[in-house]
Order: structure tokens, then C-alpha cells, then sequence
């Protein structure tokens, strides 16, 4: 099957709904709810464009199984340019939702791809699993599924000395029977950012949380299952897509990815999807050895670059509106964004110049450029919401609604809040869009994402003292130091 349309993928998800709760109530209909139905629509424009007769090339590529387009997110990178073509087309998507969904399907497709590369890394836990990952990539390929991912179990305790809760077999997922069918899984995971508008959900290992010993733990394990498996089910938290307009709401109204939290109730896991299984060793050391961390990134900071691109397009059309765009301040404001954008691409572009091919044959980024702009990303974007704030001022308070605009005191709003270069409606529009970046429940939620989506910034800050070789600078000061 070639790439899929956007009314494909929203006929599947209305045949085969994930079982999702919102608002103390069943969803019947995903596709139709009021606080999700607009999320649905963005990925269904997204893989829409797909089928663009002028982004063909860039957004799809001929599979290597049957000769159809699919997704070029999902494609092996053998050289640089594959890498470069990869980001060209992620960046398409990312600039269409102008960065704000943390979940487009590019993001899992390079995870499973990375994975399924290093198949043989799944072998030495069982031969079969070597297949497993393979097979699960090509169907997630082929068909143009859209998934998701949730990694971590949920916590009772954080102070220090408190039982592991990879112990708490009560709270974490655990592997509690192995049939002949496969195995059951029982327990609890979050964060599952996207599941209620996806396909198939993935779970496995992550570096951040290190299961504990090297006995076999219930907890160890890799697999993936549709997201209306029997027994699954997904509680999410109030939507932020409030049914109104795009010119109120304009970020909200379009682009709801959803945050959930998953609870698997004695979940039957075939075993064709089980990927690891009760290997410590494997699955503490699974992200490392796949590298799937560094096309994720490479997905990620993709991203970012889109949305310091939009946040400094939008910084830039609302000092032009106020007319505030010469003041010193404003413009020393300005040049962060544009600081933010230019070592995020910079980045981004290292990562690609200096790829290497790795064990498994696939030309991986360079992990430590792209480890630096995840982590500076956690300050730059609050901070970027902070720069607008400042820059909106009194203009992102008290701002009228589409409604106001036609109401009552519609003349009044005409006459007083245009400015010399806006109409007042047009001024209304673009600083709700600023309330929605940085100030609404939507903007509010992008900031509290980009703080943790990345990881922990102290804990990432130790990732990269490790990670890079300090030796050569710290010789060229012995040198200096050596001299008479």
C-alpha cells in the first residue's frame, strides 16, 4: 500500500477507535469529538501532502519491498544525502503546524526505522525478535500507520531511597504471563503524548529510566500493539481545543496532539510484536546500541528549528504592528529569537555534515550537536514565550473575540484599536495568536513540554559532560603551560 490520504487514515481510525475516556466520559467517536476531531484533521493534512504533486519527491520515496511511494520519514539513511532529504521533508511537516505538534508521525517513523536497522542487536535476546522488529517496521511502513510511544512508569515515591518503582510491580507495566499466544502485560504508563488520534503504540526501554540489576525483571521488555487492543485504555486530560474559531483560538483549534495516560489491563501482547523480553542488560542498553536516540533527534530538533522560525516570524509582525520594531530593547529581544534559530540550524546541520555510518549500516547523526540543541531547548522556548509576553505587553490583555469584532461595540473596536500599519481586526488576530503561543492553556502546555519532552536539563547536562572528549582542549593548555 502507497502513502495513505488523509481520509484513509481518518476511515481507519473510525473503524478501529482506541478506547479513550475525556472528561469523566467514553469517546464514541474519536474522529468526531469536539476536543479532538480538529487534532485528527491536522494529521490527516499532514499525510495529504503526501500526495502534493509538487512535495512528490520530497515527502515520499519508493520502497525498497514494493516498489510504491511511502513516507520518506521513514526511509534508511545510507548516505548524507538521505539524512538531508529526511530533514526536507520533516521540515515540511514540521513548518505546517509550525511546530507545535511534538508527535507528527515522522517522529516515531525514524524511531522504528533506527530499531529495526539494528534488528541483530534484538537477536541475542531471542533469534525471533530479530525478525519481529523487521517485520513490525515494514507493516508500520507499508501501510502508513500512525503511532505513538509511552516510556515511563508512573511514580508514588521520589524521595531519595524510596523502593524502585521498577519494583512496584502494582504501579509499573510488568509482564505478569507468558502464553503460547504471548505475553500479558499489566499496569499503568505516561506519558502518552498522541495515542487517542493514533494507530499503534510502541513501548521499550529508555535511557532516563535504568531498570535496576541483572536478573530478569517483568519490567524488561520492548514491543508494540494497536491502540484498540482489548484491555487498553487511555485517560486523557481536558482538551484545549475549546470549540472556538480558528481566529480565537487559532494554535488550539488545529493542532490538539493530546496527552494521556495509558492503562493496560491484563493487555495479551502477541508475540510477533514482543521486540525484548526480560533481558535488563538488552533493554538498559537498547537506545544506545540502536541509535535510535540520534534519528530521533534528528526529528526533533527538525522541529525546533520550525518553531523558532514561526515564534520569530511572529515576534517580528507584531513590533512591526505596534510600531515598536526600532526600539533598541525590542530589537535586542528580536535577536535572541533569532540567536535561538540560528544555533538550533546550525546544529541541526552539524549533525548531518559530520554523520557517520554506524555498526549497523545506517548513516547515523552526530549525537553531540544534536544533544546540545535539545538541551539548550528547554531554556530558549520558555524564554521565547517570556520575549513575547514582553514584547505584546497591554496588547495581549483584554484582547475581543471574532464575535466581539462583529457585536455591539464593533465600531468602537474598529476606531480604536488599529494602528498604522493594522487593522484592528487584523491586529486582534495576530496578538491572539501570540495569547495562544504564550499565554492560553495551549501556549501554557507547549512551554511545560519543551521544558521536559527533552529530557531532564540537569540530567542531560551530565549526558553531555560525558559524552564529550574534553581531552584535547585540556591539552592545549598543558601545552601553552609548558612553554617558557
Amino acid at each position: 500500500m502507497p502513502a495513505r490520504t488523509g481520509a484513509e487514515y481518518i476511515k481507519a481510525l473510525k473503524e478501529n477507535p482506541p478506547e479513550v475516556y475525556l472528561n469523566g466520559k467514553k469517546v464514541e467517536d474519536i474522529t468526531n469529538h469536539p476536543g479532538l476531531r480538529n487534532g485528527v484533521q491536522t494529521i490527516a493534512i499532514l499525510l495529504d501532502m503526501q500526495h502534493d504533486a509538487k512535495l512528490r519527491d520530497e515527502m515520499t520515496y519508493e520502497s525498497p519491498t514494493t516498489g510504491d511511494r511511502v513516507g520518506l520519514s521513514f526511509i534508511t539513511p545510507r548516505t548524507i544525502e538521505d539524512l538531508e532529504r529526511r530533514r526536507v521533508m520533516m521540515h515540511h511537516w514540521a513548518k505546517a503546524n509550525c511546530g507545535m505538534m511534538g508527535r507528527s508521525p515522522d517522529f516515531m517513523n525514524v524511531n522504528m526505522m533506527a530499531m529495526a536497522a539494528a534488528s541483530d542487536y534484538f537477536a541475542q535476546n531471542r533469534p525471533e525478535f530479530k525478525k519481529n522488529i523487521e517485520n513490525y517496521y515494514e507493516h508500520v511502513r507499508e501501510n502508513d500507520l500512525v503511532l505513538t510511544h509511552t516510556l515511563l512508569n508512573l511514580q508514588r515515591n521520589r524521595a531519595a531511597g524510596a523502593t524502585p518503582l521498577e519494583d512496584r510491580t502494582d504501579v509499573a507495566l510488568s509482564v505478569v504471563k507468558e502464553t503460547d499466544a504471548g505475553i500479558i502485560v499489566h499496569g499503568a504508563r505516561v506519558l502518552a503524548t498522541l495515542a487517542p488520534l493514533s494507530e499503534e503504540i510502541a513501548l521499550y526501554p529508555t535511557t532516563s529510566h535504568m531498570l535496576p540489576g541483572d536478573a530478569p525483571s517483568p519490567t524488561s521488555f520492548a514491543f508494540a500493539i494497536p491502540c484498540n487492543t482489548p484491555g487498553l485504555k487511555f485517560q486523557c486530560r481536558e482538551s484545549f481545543d475549546s470549540e472556538r474559531t480558528h481566529f480565537d483560538h487559532p494554535l488550539a483549534s488545529r493542532f490538539e496532539e493530546m496527552d494521556a495516560v495509558a492503562f493496560f489491563d491484563n493487555v495479551l501482547v502477541p508475540w510477533e510484536r514482543v521486540f525484548l523480553l526480560g533481558d535488563v542488560a538488552l533493554c538498559n542498553n537498547m537506545q544506545l546500541a540502536t541509535h535510535r536516540h540520534c534519528h530521533s533527534g534528528h526529528q526533533v530538533v527538525t522541529k525546533n528549528v520550525a518553531k523558532c522560525e514561526f515564534v520569530l516570524g511572529l515576534a517580528n509582525l507584531m513590533t512591526q504592528t505596534l510600531g515598536s520594531n526600532t526600539q533598541p530593547q525590542v530589537q535586542g529581544m528580536i535577536a535572541e529569537i533569532i540567536e535561538n534559530l540560528e544555533v538550533t540550524r546550525s546544529c541541526l546541520r552539524a549533525a548531518e555534515v559530520d554523520a557517520k555510518i554506524d555498526e549497523w549500516g545506517v548513516m547515523c547523526p552526530a549525537e553531540l550537536p544534536l544533544q546540545v540543541a535539545r538541551n539548550m531547548f528547554i531554556r530558549m522556548y520558555p524564554r521565547m514565550g517570556e520575549i513575547l509576553h514582553l514584547l505584546g505587553s497591554s496588547s495581549l490583555m483584554a484582547l475581543p473575540t471574532e464575535a466581539d469584532m462583529e457585536g455591539p461595540l464593533a465600531e468602537d473596536l474598529n476606531r480604536y484599536l488599529e494602528t498604522e500599519t493594522a487593522s484592528a481586526r487584523d491586529r486582534v488576530k495576530l496578538f491572539r495568536l501570540a495569547w495562544d503561543v504564550s499565554c492560553s492553556a495551549f501556549g501554557a502546555r507547549q512551554i511545560l513540554y519543551e521544558r521536559f519532552f527533552q529530557a531532564d536539563s540537569v540530567r542531560n547536562a551530565i549526558i553531555l559532560y560525558n559524552m564529550a572528549d574534553l581531552e584535547p582542549t585540556s591539552a592545549t593548555v598543558r601545552e601553552f603551560l609548558s612553554q617558557e
